[in-house]
């Protein structure tokens, strides 16, 4: 027998007993050397197996190929060739105990095998997500109880970075082509002036004057590029800066700014002298710990509750927000926030505390919808890729943007002498 190079055959309708229809397939064979792999075909009853034999019924008076039975009935026709055409027999319940059947899935038509590799990378992906996630946690918790310069230089580069992702995302094709973006030297020199808003909060204070001086240098720079200046670029660019950097330096205002002493916190009294001793708990930083234990908390029971209760859609922003998570996640972000109340001893009011917790809540849920909403027109699902499992920085801090700011104004302006 000769070798041919491949062969094909498609089964276009097939019927069993009790009318059981056998799925159309296409059926190719590498044929080497004159051995016939056995292959499967997969009814649309799981009971049913099918083997293919591969024989020779030329028949000399059609011209055909042709096998039929009173159960099956396959028919190849074509034109007689000099080698030997092996034609495919299908025999029922026949299967090799060497040879696994493949079994279909009815919902996607995909193999269990498949199905198994999915899965596999579900659980790899969640793996990776809680590991870097943890990780993240411990870092952020050792940089916010350091303070100063460390958390003021982490905050700058968080805003950096959410910034370049924030350009990027107004690049995209999907935001682009509604308007002009600006032009790459503007976002660049605005990622770098989002990036020194923090430090320079840590040692001037207040940097209302130096947010205008740089939004007047950027609007100038945008006015007089070359080409057709237009409103798109100068509204993206601004609302970059004031989302990348302004917003995120009351993070430095809230934890390096709010130097009273919380006198009442029994951490303070264990603390060692080498490490600043019970002045180094102030209510800067017992504030900033409840507010990100809180907004942590607030994701986590939002994400249980939704997966497990979650029925009634929040917004069409985000459809897989819901309801039901977003009453879990103002629960769990309520009950750690007087929790941590309790334990650090401030505030000292529940009434605060409870507000405290509402506050935050309703500060990361705004800032989670915002992203959304850019991800959204931007076509895309995560701000980008730096983070393994979780996506770019702005994936991981939306929540936090608007917090920080909702956070220093409560605890100066609402709290008497600060919640001590």
């Amino acid at each position: 027998m000769a070798t041919l190079s491949s062969y094909c055959l498609k089964i276009d309708t097939l019927r069993a007993s009790n009318s059981t229809v056998f799925l159309p397939v296409s059926v190719a064979s590498l044929i080497c050397d004159c051995q016939f792999p056995p292959k499967t075909l997969i009814s649309c009853r799981s009971s049913i197996n099918l083997r293919l034999k591969f024989s020779d019924p030329y028949n000399k008076a059609t011209g055909h190929f042709q096998i039929h039975s009173d159960r099956f009935g396959i028919q190849y026709k074509s034109r007689r060739i000099l080698t030997r055409t092996p034609v495919v027999r299908a025999d029922a319940n026949q299967i090799d105990d060497d040879e696994e059947a493949v079994e279909v899935s009815k919902a996607n038509g995909s193999s269990k095998k498949e199905a198994d590799l999915e899965q596999q990378h579900k659980s790899s992906q969640l793996a990776k997500r809680v590991v870097f996630g943890l990780g993240i946690g411990i870092t952020a918790g050792g940089v916010v109880i350091t303070g100063g310069w460390v958390f003021s230089a982490a905050v700058a580069a968080v805003g950096f970075t959410a910034s370049r992702e924030y350009f990027e995302l107004v690049r995209s094709q999907g935001i682009a082509s509604g308007m002009t973006p600006p032009p790459r030297y503007v976002s660049r020199v605005c990622s770098v002036i989002c990036a020194l808003m923090p430090l320079l909060t840590l040692y001037k204070g207040q940097i209302d004057v130096s947010v205008a001086s740089a939004a007047f240098v950027i609007a100038m720079a945008l006015l007089l590029q070359r080409g057709n200046p237009r409103f798109s670029q100068l509204s993206s660019t601004i609302f970059g800066l004031f989302y990348c950097g302004y917003l995120p330096s009351f993070w430095v205002k809230l934890r390096c700014r709010l130097l009273a002493p919380a006198l009442n916190t029994g951490v303070g009294a264990t603390w060692p002298i080498l490490l600043g001793g019970q002045a180094h708990w102030t209510v800067g930083l017992i504030a900033t710990l409840i507010s990100i234990s809180s907004i942590i908390a607030a994701d986590t029971f939002a994400f249980a509750g939704g997966k497990a209760f979650g029925r009634t859609p929040l917004t069409s922003i985000s459809p897989k927000k819901t309801w039901e998570g977003a009453i879990a996640g103002l629960t769990g972000c309520i009950v750690t926030s007087v929790l941590l109340s309790k334990i650090f001893s401030w505030p000292t009011s529940m009434f605060s505390a409870i507000g405290f917790g509402f506050l935050n809540f309703f500060g990361s849920l705004f800032g989670d919808l915002l992203e959304s909403m850019i991800k959204r027109d931007a076509g895309v699902k995560d701000s980008g890729s730096l983070i393994p499992g979780h996506g770019g920085i702005l994936d991981r801090v939306d929540s936090y943007v608007f917090t920080g700011a909702l956070a220093y104004a409560f605890v100066r302006n609402l709290l008497p002498l600060y919640g001590v």
